[in-house]
């Protein structure tokens, strides 16, 4: 339980959820907008690296002819 807690606590220092406390009883709640956010980041950088790859192929097989 305790390992558990503590990554809790990394996302919601985070950002990512809201914890809600009511006695002994703790609710999760999560906040979506740091991932949407972290989601385009990682969307620009796919597309970067894709077209990197794909010109790289192309010089690869025109030196192997």
């Amino acid at each position: 339980m305790a390992a558990v807690s503590k990554h809790l606590h990394v996302l919601e220092d985070a950002g990512l959820i809201e914890i809600e406390k009511d006695g002994r009883v703790r609710r999760c709640h999560l906040n979506a907008a740091p991932l949407s956010a972290a989601f385009g980041w990682l969307t620009r950088y796919r597309v970067f690296w894709e077209d990197r790859f794909n010109a790289l192929a192309i010089h690869l097989e025109e030196d192997e002819e």
